[in-house]
């Protein structure tokens, strides 16, 4: 029985992942059968999991929140507080740009990610690098993390809206400096 258990996790992370590339390069439109077949399980198993494409697309969604706020979780005891805050922002940026759903996720409180408690966790993840590279002087202290999640979303429509402008993005990444803050 405890096999069962662990070959089901193991499909069902199959299935997320092939979900999430799916969804990324077709949207809604891909068929659950070809998310199967891509995950190299049969349909059934799917349909186990997930009763709807919709409740497939938002556990993809779920998923991938919850993955940046464990990576954040894991980095906070990192040395270099700033260029690990540094790092993960840009890291956050750039995959969670090459998936509409994910954008539309951390742009907005009430989605279903941020229902079931991922959005909290990344944000309260996210909110302890940030209050670290600040205690290290990296990053300027006026910035909160209602701030934080304001300049994320503004990334992601810049990147949404005009692909491959690395430039703007450092542009953000140069104002949240601490040397920024005396500048300014």
């Amino acid at each position: 029985m405890e096999k069962m258990r662990a070959d089901a996790r193991r499909n069902r992370a199959k299935v997320l992942a092939a979900a999430e590339e799916a969804f990324a390069l077709d949207g809604l439109a891909v068929p659950l059968d070809d998310i199967a077949r891509l995950a190299g399980v049969g349909a059934g198993t799917v349909y186990r999991h997930f009763p709807s494409k919709e409740a497939l697309f938002q556990a993809v969604v779920l998923d991938r929140i919850q993955q940046f706020a464990e990576e954040a979780r894991a980095l906070a005891t990192a040395d270099e507080p700033g260029a690990v805050f540094f790092d993960y922002f840009v890291r956050v940026i750039r995959q969670a740009s090459l998936n509409r759903a994910i954008c539309d996720a951390l742009a907005e409180s009430s989605g279903h990610a941020f229902k079931a408690g991922a959005g909290d966790e990344f944000r309260a993840a996210f909110a302890e690098l940030l209050a670290r590279a600040q205690a290290a002087g990296a990053v300027r202290a006026d910035i909160d993390g209602d701030d934080l999640r304001a300049l994320i979303v503004g990334c992601l429509a810049v990147e949404r809206y005009a692909p491959g402008t690395e430039h703007l993005l450092r542009v953000v990444l140069d104002g949240l400096r601490a040397a920024a803050a005396t500048t300014a």
